[in-house]
Order: C-alpha cells, then structure tokens, then sequence
C-alpha cells in the first residue's frame, strides 16, 4: 500500500498600509480648489481638472482599491463612488470647454444637476455608515448632503444666488474638515496611538456580530504582525 504524501503549502500575507488618509487628503485638496472658484478667490474651470483627475479621482480610486484588499467595506465604497465623481465631473468640465471639441448646442449642463441629485441620494447611505465610523466622518457627509443638492439647485437656476454660496461655504468646510482628518489619521496610524481625536461613533445603529468580527481581525492582524 503505497504511503500518502502531502504537498506543504506556504501561505503568504501580505499587509497594505492603511490608505485612508491618502483618500481623504485628494478629496480635501480638489474640494479645496474647487471651493476657491465658488468663493470668487479664482475663476475659471480649466486648472480644476487636473486637480480633479489626479487628486479628486486617481488617489481616491487607487484607495478604494486597496481598501477592497484589505476588505474595508466602508473606505472601499467611499472612496471609490467619490473618486468616480470626480473623473465625471472633470470630463464635464472639459466638455464644456470644448477640449474634446464642439458640443454646439446639443448638450444640456443641467444633466449635471441630475448626477448630483443621484449621488446625493447615495449619499444619504453612506452618512448613516459614517454615524457609526467617527464624528468627523459624519460631520463630512452632512455637509456633502448640503454640498450636492445646493449644486444641483444652483445648476437648474432655482435660487442660485443662495444656493451657490451655501454650495461654496459646504465645500470650503468639507475640505477644511477633510485635511483635519487626513492628518489626524496620517498621524494616529504613524504614532500608534491617538494624537488627534475623530471622535467615538454615534452608537445608534447596532452592528452585527459578523461586520464585529471582522473588524476584529483586520484590527488585530496589523498589531500582530508589528510585534513579529
């Protein structure tokens, strides 16, 4: 009878860095720039591209990917549906100016009003998501549910003076808050302990034991290994 023999197996784990603060950092800085134009203090659309590709959807998009490895539900979706945003809305700002040539008057800008009305609704979601995150995730998403509905109104010309300049403070605050938490994350991660608070989460949705479990894991996995 001839003996069984097994294959070892090696299993290799591979620990990513934490991309948070990455991600929020390209979503402060294009919102920053961008608010500088609602505010008056620039004019013009064209140099917000490219802050907008690279910043406000590249590092964003690059994120969300490495949260989906290391399966952070939250940052993936996040990250990802707001980087997309913000390739969209560069490509409609270079359609406007006429970078992929003439649109005469075949285009309608309000569809723009309509995207944000859509991700606004999206949006809605994710802020019940980030009560439980931290507060300054959540103050983020409040003000961002002020941001879209403002632009979108704004865009279909109902009230636009009002609802341009609450659209312009919400995105000045949204970056503001933003590199607050960039920094604060870049920083508690670098340090290993807390040296700026985001504050606790909200508690008022209960989590289930299954999404408990594997935040367990994915937050002691990394200490683990840093003691190895």
């Amino acid at each position: 009878m001839q003996a069984s023999t097994s294959t070892p197996v090696t299993e290799t784990k591979i620990i990513m860095s934490d991309p948070t603060s990455l991600g929020v950092f390209g979503l402060s800085m294009v919102t920053f720039v961008a608010a500088s134009q609602k505010m008056g203090w620039t004019t013009g659309s064209v140099y917000l591209i490219p802050w907008a590709l690279f910043l406000g959807s590249i590092a964003q998009i690059w994120a969300s990917s490495i949260d989906f490895k290391k399966n952070n539900y939250f940052g993936a979706i996040v990250l990802g549906a707001y980087g997309l945003f913000w390739i969209a809305v560069a490509m409609h700002w270079a359609t406007g100016l006429g970078w992929l040539g003439s649109i005469g008057d075949k285009a309608d800008g309000r569809q723009l009003g309509v995207a944000c009305i859509g991700y606004f609704i999206f949006s809605l979601f994710i802020m019940v998501a980030a009560f439980e995150a931290n507060k300054v995730f959540a103050a983020i998403l409040v003000l961002i549910n002020v941001l879209l509905p403002s632009l979108a109104l704004s865009i279909f010309g109902i009230n636009a003076p009002f609802f341009s300049t609450l659209a312009a403070y919400s995105e000045l605050a949204i970056s503001l808050l933003g590199f607050y938490c960039a920094g604060a994350v870049f920083l508690n991660s670098y340090f290993g302990r807390t040296l700026l608070p985001l504050g606790k989460p909200f508690g008022l949705i209960r989590k289930g034991p299954a999404v408990h479990a594997t935040k367990e894991k994915h937050l002691v996995e990394p200490i683990a290994a840093a003691k190895r």
